[in-house]
């Protein structure tokens, strides 16, 4: 959409451009029979013999933008671009139209209208992105600000994605020896380094400091690889938890913004 109808607008500003959501592709797609169905790429429709002024091939699209400067991209000749209301899938089999350009995810909907995408087909990627007015970022009291903590929070929130904290309690003699222990004898030492406190516990009338408590960041595919290993080297007591945020260093994308606002 950003493409489509902001690429000319100065006053657009893409804030992040990668926010893990939406993931699809616009995409050309042909029915799978008929004067197509030995067509299995871009270079083989447009040598077709069927189009011409007087029959061009027919793409229905709600991307008329982009769809043009595709075509133009990649030599189709002899094309006319449609819109149309509705399901676009069910333009060919209506016999509206020959093709269709339109986003793509699972491809469940193009299999079920007997379509397929072809080889040099796809237009472009698209995700969720953060949009803003470069006027009102400028202008407006507190916008900016706002933006980047919006900005701040999601990149901390992506960041933590698929992350878990993982707590264990270690009997030793001292920090230094729990890290050694740690660092030497398993894969997964956090985001810097574990961090490692002692754990007081109270015993006929004194307090002792016999335990440390080991805390560590680990993705979610390597968790339980985790946990076996910190129990191999004398943990237990492990306790998981997701991560929500990992606020680390001013995002790169702030200052990225910060530039085009020449601020």
């Amino acid at each position: 959409m950003v493409c489509e109808y902001g690429e000319d607008d100065d006053d657009l500003i893409v804030v992040h451009d990668a926010l893990g959501f939406g993931e699809c592709h616009l995409a050309l797609a042909i029915p799978t029979s008929g004067i197509f169905e030995n067509i299995s790429s871009v270079s083989e429709l447009a040598a077709m013999k069927h189009w011409s002024p007087e029959r061009p091939l027919r793409i229905v699209t709600g991307y008329t933008h982009l769809g043009k400067k595709f075509v133009d991209k990649i030599g189709l000749k002899h094309v006319r671009l449609l819109t149309a209301d509705g399901a676009l899938e069910a333009a060919p089999a209506m016999g509206t139209a020959d093709a269709i350009l339109d986003l793509v995810s699972s491809g469940t909907t193009l299999r079920e209208n007997s379509l397929k995408e072809i080889e040099g087909g796809t237009v472009l990627q698209s995700q969720g992105v953060l949009v803003a007015s470069k006027r009102s970022l400028l202008l407006r009291e507190t916008a900016l600000d706002k933006t980047h903590e919006i900005l701040e929070r999601l990149e901390a929130h992506l960041r933590a994605k698929n992350q878990f904290t993982v707590t264990a309690n270690m009997r030793g003699n001292s920090k230094d020896e729990v890290a050694e222990r740690i660092l030497l004898n398993t894969e997964f030492h956090g985001l810097q380094g574990p961090t490692i406190c002692p754990v007081f516990s109270k015993m006929n009338g004194s307090v002792l400091e016999n335990y440390y408590a080991i805390i560590i960041c680990v993705t979610k595919h390597r968790l339980y690889d985790a946990v076996k290993q910190l129990r191999k080297i004398g943990g237990s007591g492990v306790l998981v938890s997701p991560l929500t945020y990992i606020f680390d260093e001013e995002p790169p994308r702030w200052r990225m913004l910060l530039d085009k606002l020449n601020q």
